[in-house]
């Protein structure tokens, strides 16, 4: 027998998709939903946001919506919510894939390849181009790619500190008991509005359009990157798993994902090492050679680069709040 709670959630999923003329099909089988809420102001925006288990291996094909012009923009994966299970158990039965977050328009469908025994959540924004570019006004020249018809533009932004507070504030704090809709849509335009000072520090450039076939094979490229933090593929290796010339994957690369190929690995790789510092209480020494540093000094320059502060002063200021965070 099905699960009441769940049933309820999933009759939540299927009005919310249905107002969006969206259709899940076959989909919800594939899931074990812990929680689950859509809010709709339509014609202009809407927003969910919830938390699952992936059943089954399985791929979905993204489709269009019922948004004038819609752009989709997904915080993937960087909130975590058990319900009423613990934390222990949880993590017992699923990992957590990699975070991101996405920005594409409805025009282009997205292929998603769901593992089974994995943990998923998100906070998922819909938005009309129009309403977006109202909002941004005298900066909306800024994000010429995402409001020029001809123009089918992929982005990948890292996340910032801003960005997972006020994901994490949407998500997981208690909602209040007046003026909802009111409250998540004032929320829903503060994550916009920290994106988009991030992508605004982005160097702008002439974008191509990008096909679907050229979408995968730069994240095929990010893959293996990702799959290999302590030792750096060459360009010869990458441009070969992309299957294109080194200038086009670059250029590809850099539009995507905000950063050149070599870039992109070094901010990943301190990414890393500073998780290595914070979670597995690894050395200043220890976190460098595990990220493939043999030289300290080099270490420490790279990650004050990417990081902000040098990795002895991280590790302070991480002591220091848990002792002011220690009852």
């Amino acid at each position: 027998m099905k699960d009441k709670k769940n049933e309820y959630v999933d009759s939540d999923m299927q009005q919310f998709t249905n107002k969006l003329g969206l259709v899940l099909e076959n989909v919800l089988e594939n899931f074990e939903v812990t929680f689950f809420k859509g809010l709709t102001f339509l014609p202009d925006m809407a927003m969910h946001f919830g938390s699952f288990a992936v059943k089954e291996d399985f791929t979905r094909v993204t489709g269009q919506s019922d948004l004038v012009d819609g752009i989709g923009i997904i915080f993937h994966n960087i909130f975590e919510h058990y319900g009423n299970k613990e934390p222990e158990n949880r993590k017992a039965r699923h990992t957590m894939e990699a975070p991101y977050v996405r920005i594409f328009p409805y025009t282009i469908s997205q292929t998603l390849q769901f593992k089974k025994n994995t943990q998923v959540s998100h906070v998922s924004i819909s938005i009309s181009a129009q309403y977006l570019k109202d909002f941004l006004k005298e900066e909306a020249e800024h994000f010429a790619y995402l409001f020029d018809r001809a123009n089918s533009f992929w982005i990948e932004e890292l996340m910032t500190d801003d960005i997972l507070r006020t994901v994490n504030e949407i998500a997981k704090k208690q909602e209040p008991g007046h003026l909802k809709s009111f409250y998540y849509k004032v929320k829903a335009m503060e994550l916009l509005f920290y994106l988009f000072e991030s992508l605004k520090k982005r160097e702008s450039a002439e974008n191509l359009k990008l096909n679907a076939k050229e979408i995968q094979a730069v994240y095929n490229v990010r893959d293996r990157i990702v799959s290999s933090l302590s030792n750096f593929n060459t360009i010869a290796e990458l441009k070969q798993i992309a299957g294109m010339n080194e200038f086009k994957l670059r250029k590809i690369f850099k539009q995507v994902f905000g950063m050149g190929v070599y870039d992109y690995y070094q901010h990943l790789r301190m990414k890393e090492a500073a998780r290595l510092l914070r979670e597995e209480k690894l050395s200043v020494s220890e976190a460098g050679y595990e990220m493939g540093f043999e030289n300290l000094g080099h270490f420490t320059r790279v990650f004050e680069k990417h990081i902000g502060k040098k990795p002895k002063k991280y590790v302070q200021n991480l002591q220091k709040t848990n002792i002011k965070t220690t009852p």
